[in-house]
């Protein structure tokens, strides 16, 4: 892809090879960003130090009224800057593992996470000379401020440029530490603000992204022309969408515009039903799963995902979101047709090469083998 970065779905390695590895770490503090938002900074392993890239997730996996519950949260930290991993947890409505976060995690807890995942990442290059233009939303801000510290300070060359939507002033997480970025690095990264509801005092822009704004923030931030420019996205599905629109009346190419979804795993919402297409008759299916060295045979009931059925028996396979969109369950179909509820999560390209998601798969045939990692 253009300027190394990556749609989800398109980067074919693993963060790391074979199976998903599994850690225990340690909080070291968390950080009062805003009155509904913490970061939680964890010490990194002294034997082996967990390597990760800007733009990707932990998935934090803890146990809430005796079941386990997961959810990714992106990585806030560089890991060309900072020494320990941190991520940034926002409070939401009927969100059951963040807020269940920011009430109770606290400095020396130590919580269970899988491996660094995800593709909306990048190389970084001292000679490489680009421009970010990145739009983020609320809590969307956590993996633009790991891509602005490592290109600020990996490719002297570049340049960002952050659209930061936010509903007020005191829901701006990383206000100051934004504001240092700039100042240390002036020049090079500009931030704009935009706020729902600003206060008398405010000097900057407030309302709605509309074309009349886009226009004007255009206006503002530095032309280096498409060769050079990259357009990052990350906040609610809303305001993607509406950038994505936006961008293409600018006669933007899609294929400069990469996104990163955020969304609320299955329980904290009511479930995805099945889409009614994806069930030709009321029939139990044999799959079989190769993980880790092991394969398993599992029977999944019609409207029952294959993630949900294994889970069922006991066999631990990776998985995130449960929504289609990480792809941290993904595995390759080696035969077999499976229908996904989904398809966000991959690439046409991935799936012309048989790739699916198990957390929202369901096998039409009988003959279904996939393997994982």
């Amino acid at each position: 892809m253009a300027f190394g970065f990556f749609k989800k779905g398109e980067k074919k390695e693993k963060a790391a090879s074979g199976s998903t590895h599994y850690f225990e770490l340690k909080v070291k503090e968390t950080v009062q960003e805003t009155k509904d938002a913490i970061s939680i900074v964890f010490e990194q392993p002294a034997n082996q130090p967990i390597s990760y890239k800007s733009g990707q997730f932990l998935t934090l996996i803890i146990a809430i009224n005796d079941k386990e519950v997961r959810r990714a949260y992106s990585l806030c930290s560089s890991p060309f800057v900072d020494a320990d991993l941190a991520v940034t947890v926002k409070r939401v409505e009927s969100g059951l593992v963040s807020n269940w976060l920011v009430d109770n995690v606290k400095a020396g807890d130590t919580l269970k996470i899988m491996e660094p995942m995800g593709h909306f990442t990048t190389e970084f290059e001292k000679g490489r000379k680009r421009h970010l233009v990145m739009f983020a939303g609320g809590s969307g801000i956590t993996p633009m401020l790991s891509h602005i510290k490592s290109v600020l300070t990996q490719e002297p060359e570049s340049i960002a440029s952050l659209i930061y939507c936010n509903r007020d002033i005191d829901s701006i997480i990383f206000k100051d530490e934004l504001a240092k970025w700039e100042t240390n690095y002036q020049g090079r990264l500009h931030v704009i603000h935009i706020l729902d509801n600003a206060p008398m005092n405010w000097q900057g822009y407030s309302g709605l992204l509309n074309p009349e704004l886009l226009k004007k923030l255009f206006e503002r931030i530095p032309a280096w022309g498409l060769d050079k420019t990259t357009y990052l996205m990350c906040g609610p599905e809303g305001m993607m969408k509406n950038v994505e629109t936006l961008l293409a009346q600018h006669s933007i190419p899609a294929e400069k515009i990469f996104k990163e979804s955020f969304v609320q795993g299955t329980i904290d919402k009511a479930k995805k039903p099945a889409a009614e297409t994806a069930f030709s008759e009321n029939k139990v299916r044999e799959v079989t799963i190769r993980y880790d060295g092991n394969e398993y045979k599992i029977m999944v009931e019609p409207k029952r995902t294959i993630l949900e059925t294994a889970l069922d028996q006991g066999i631990d396979l990776p998985f995130s979101c449960q929504s289609g969109l990480c792809t941290a369950c993904r595995g390759k179909a080696l035969s077999g047709t499976v229908k996904l509820d989904e398809e966000e999560g991959l690439s046409q390209a991935e799936r012309n090469e048989g790739y699916v998601l198990t957390c929202v798969g369901h096998p039409m045939t009988d003959d279904v083998v996939i393997e994982i990692g």
